[in-house]
């Protein structure tokens, strides 16, 4: 992944099956070509509110309802990825934001008591774990980090699970080595600011608001992670987890440029049940309205082209998916 000139550099385009299910409400497909398009309740689970996926989330819910006035897009905010598959279990989501790292685990590695099973629109874009202490901590390696406790996100977030791995592949073992806390963002933020907590680790989009206000004070220093990677693969490899180099780029934080991170990339999931045109409906919007679906203070975050929007890795795409993507792109 690298860093793009301009935010709004996103997804390049070239140019049903009918189905109704229960989702919630009645989410129906019509398939007829006349018919008034998909109608019902959509329930989008996304992330924190004041972080990339909730702000993701509402541009996509808003370009959904006004492609289709029949649908109703709901968009709740949650602790993160991990939250968003229990939710996609449960019944209480139909579409959901979440790591591919997360995704593939829920397939079944001991993440969640049976496999649940998901479904792919689309792989939209890479972010940035950013693994922050504050700018006069002596602290500037991971390795670094033992004996200081740590947020590594919220209870139910991808961020939670990777940062673990993250300290293990360091060398050091959660909660014996470092204290580690599992804060929402702004309490996280709140105790780095008053040295309560040495570090915070988040994924998204850079910059992201909140880590702004820090690094304007008492100021931010960011770990380097991409060392870390041979030991975050498991036995699928990398690529299978969403995980790659990336340099932070130059002026998204105050001295973070070039520090070299790791990108992930985030998928749009869903129940496999969710109706086909329902599917296909929005995942067209993925690719059309693609320059609406960006963040505004989204410099850093990767938006991907349609080439890499069907590469959902273990993660099949759902059939109205696929069908979306032949009938724009052959």
């Amino acid at each position: 992944m690298t860093p793009l000139p301009d935010r709004r550099t996103v997804l390049r385009t070239g140019a049903g099956a009918a189905a109704a299910v229960a989702l919630g409400g009645v989410l129906a497909g019509d398939t007829s070509g006349r018919g008034p398009g998909p109608g019902g309740v959509l329930r989008l689970a996304t992330g924190e509110p004041t972080a990339f996926y909730a702000a993701f989330g509402r541009l996509l819910a808003a370009e959904i309802e006004r492609a289709h006035p029949r649908l109703s897009c709901r968009v709740r905010t949650t602790a993160g990825s991990t939250a968003n598959i229990e939710l996609l279990r449960d019944g209480r989501a139909d579409l959901a934001l979440v790591l591919t790292d997360t995704a593939r685990a829920a397939r079944g590695d001991g993440l969640f008591p049976r496999p649940v099973p998901v479904r792919a629109l689309g792989r939209l874009y890479e972010t940035y774990l950013q693994f922050a202490v504050r700018a006069d901590s002596p602290v500037r390696t991971v390795s670094g980090l033992a004996g200081h406790k740590v947020s590594l996100g919220a209870v139910g977030s991808g961020a939670a699970l990777l940062g673990e791995r993250i300290l293990n592949a360091a060398g050091l073992s959660p909660g014996t080595d470092v204290p580690v806390l599992h804060l929402r963002l702004a309490e996280a933020a709140d105790a780095l600011r008053d040295g309560s907590i040495e570090g915070l680790l988040v994924a998204g989009g850079v910059p992201l608001p909140t880590l702004t206000d820090l690094d304007a004070g008492p100021g931010l220093r960011f770990l380097p992670l991409a060392g870390l990677l041979p030991r975050l693969g498991g036995h699928e490899g990398l690529a299978a987890s969403g995980l790659e180099e990336v340099p932070f780029p130059q002026g998204a934080y105050r001295g973070a440029g070039g520090v070299a991170t790791i990108g992930v990339s985030n998928l749009l999931v869903c129940r496999p049940g969710l109706a086909p045109a329902v599917a296909d409906a929005v995942t067209r919007l993925l690719v059309l309205r693609a320059t609406a679906l960006v963040p505004a203070h989204a410099v850093g975050a990767q938006f991907l082209d349609v080439r890499t929007l069907i590469g959902t890795g273990s993660v099949p795409l759902h059939p109205g998916a696929v069908s979306a993507y032949r009938s724009l792109h052959g």
